[in-house]
């Protein structure tokens, strides 16, 4: 026997099974609201037959996004202070935080908030985020002391396609073995 599966769901056991597949994905990726609103969308939109509009999918969805948030299940200022600390340990450059916080869709304040909380507790955390960069690439004063005028184009650029400015990347680019090393004993 094949079972009929042309039942129609009620509201409450749609929003129940969206709150469901909210907290697993929660649990899994710990996403930021806008990146999970983007995922119940399109699993519903998928899942869902022709006769369920958009708008009502999308009524829905947001009350469960807002009691996760009034239960604390999602909080986009946690989220990005928590990305850029992680960004920043990898290296990254203020600007490249700022512009991957801005496409998963968190608020301006929040991002704003926090690079000015980056920058109280460093104030030229760009130029340190450059030499370990250099570090983890074995580029600029990392390289071999007769390589460095040979790549300095190719160096500079690759600091420039990590979001450091020109000025940044020159200063980087333009120490010393020793001051590199004392720099990176010191991080």
């Amino acid at each position: 026997m094949i079972p009929i599966r042309n039942r129609k769901k009620t509201l409450k056991v749609t929003v129940e099974e969206m709150r469901n597949f909210a907290f697993a994905y929660v649990e899994k990726y710990a996403p930021s609201k806008q990146q999970l609103k983007t995922y119940l969308l399109k699993k519903y939109l998928k899942a869902s037959s022709q006769e369920v509009k958009k708008q009502d999918v999308s009524k829905l969805i947001e009350i469960v996004l807002s009691d996760l948030e009034k239960s604390k299940f999602i909080n986009d200022k946690f989220y990005s202070e928590s990305k850029a600390r992680s960004m920043i340990n990898r290296g990254s450059s203020i600007n490249k935080i700022r512009s991957y916080l801005m496409g998963k869709g968190i608020n301006e304040d929040y991002i704003n908030n926090t690079v000015e909380q980056i920058n109280e507790e460093n104030s030229d955390q760009d130029f340190f985020s450059a030499i370990k960069i250099c570090k983890k690439k074995r580029i600029g004063p990392a390289r071999v002391e007769d390589n460095r005028p040979l790549f300095y184009k190719k160096d500079i650029s690759l600091l420039a396609r990590n979001g450091f400015d020109f000025e940044t990347s020159k200063k980087v680019m333009d120490m010393t073995k020793e001051e590199y090393k004392k720099i990176i004993n010191l991080l």
